[in-house]
Formats: C-alpha cells, structure tokens, sequence
C-alpha cells in the first residue's frame, strides 16, 4: 500500500492546482447559494477523479509487475502515450498563455454561475475532472501507476481515495475559507481568483511539461529494461 499511495503523491498535488475548478468554486461562493453550490462543485470534482481511476483500476486489473518485476509492456506503452499527450497540451497552453498586457479569456460557463443550481455544480465539477484534458490524463497516469504495483484491491482503492483527496485541496480550500471565515473570505478569494486567472496556463504548462517528462522516461526505461 504504501509503495501504491507514493506513486499517486505528485500527480495528486499536480490535479489539485488545477485552476478553472478552483475559479469555479470562487465564483460559486459569490452567488446566493453560495452554501450549497460550493460544495456541490467540489463534490463533483471529486467523484470525476474516483470515477476515471476507478475504472481505470478495473481495466488494469492485470496489469502489475511481470515476475521479473516489471511492469507489463503495455503498461509502459500507456505511460509513454500518456507522456506524449500531456507534452502536446503542455505546448499548447504555453502557446495560448496571456501576454502581460492581454485580457484572459475565460470559458463561457464562469459568466453564467449565478443561475446554477446545485445539480449543475455537481455536472460541472465532475466533467471539469472528468473530462479536461490534463485532468484526465493525469488521472489515467495515477490510476494507472497504482496498477503496475500489483497490491490488493483494498490496497489499491486506499491509494485512489489518498489521490481524490489530495486532488480535491485546490478546490475544497476556497469552500474551507468560506465557511470558516464567511466574509472575511471574501478579499482573499477575490485574490485567489485573480492570481489563478493570470497565471494558469503557465501553471498547466509547466506540470504537463514535468509529467510528460517523468511518464515518457519511465515508460522507455521500463521496455528496455
């Protein structure tokens, strides 16, 4: 178990940075069902990242270390393919980021919060985990990761639930401030959010560009191993 929730500490951290998610629950938290919408949104992120290493964790079943110890060579071939993928969105966002003087361009749902409801946070949470791009990818990397150590199903579903938790901190820390603070949060998750805004395609771009690193070495030094 241990050596399963090593594996899955980085791409946690790395999920929980996630910027829209976090400008998301920002702007929830300033509607009039700021208390239900919240934690509606972060709700759904969390259930998006179970629900892709779940199913990732089910067709990996057999996908844990040969007798040599290594991992099967499919295993590797997803990692390098997952490598490649994160590398191209890591480009893509350096591409797309905002120039100092340039307004940031924001997705057209973050105009509309105001008129959610508490079933639409939860579908935005959980397609905004489920769904993007980094995320998922990201989620099949650790999901997978956890897979190749070859430990018990409970063993396996510990090491998920760290990395759901782990991913849901970016997120869950405006509801947290929210709730502890009521008010008073609400100067620094104005600052949060602004900060977020403007830099996170830079933000994105750097871990894609470190994971698609780490997933594309280990996966060749896995098959010429």
């Amino acid at each position: 178990m241990g050596e399963a929730i090593g594996q899955i500490l980085s791409y946690g951290v790395a999920v929980a940075l996630s910027a829209f998610p976090i400008i998301g629950v920002v702007l929830m938290l300033a509607t009039p069902r700021a208390r239900s919408n919240g934690p509606a949104m972060l709700l759904g992120w969390a259930l998006g990242l179970a629900l892709v290493g779940t199913v990732v964790l089910l067709v990996s079943g057999g996908a844990g270390p040969t007798d040599q110890g290594q991992p099967a060579d499919w295993v590797s071939a997803l990692d390098i393919a997952l490598g490649v993928l994160l590398l191209w969105v890591a480009v893509k966002e350096w591409r797309g980021r905002p120039r100092s003087d340039q307004e940031v361009t924001l997705p057209k749902w973050m105009r509309t919060v105001d008129s959610f409801t508490p079933v639409k946070a939860l579908a935005l949470g959980t397609a905004l985990s489920a769904l993007n791009p980094k995320n998922l990818l990201l989620s099949i990397a650790a999901a997978s990761a956890i897979a190749r150590t070859g430990t018990s199903a409970g063993a396996q579903a510990v090491a998920l639930a760290v990395y759901v938790v782990l991913g849901a901190l970016g997120p869950g820390a405006p509801v947290v401030l929210y709730f502890a603070l009521k008010e008073r949060s609400k100067h620094m998750l104005d600052g949060l959010k602004l900060w977020m805004e403007r830099n996170n395609t830079a933000i994105l771009a750097v871990i894609c560009l470190l994971f698609a690193a780490k997933l594309v070495g280990d996966g060749i030094s896995d098959l010429s191993s």
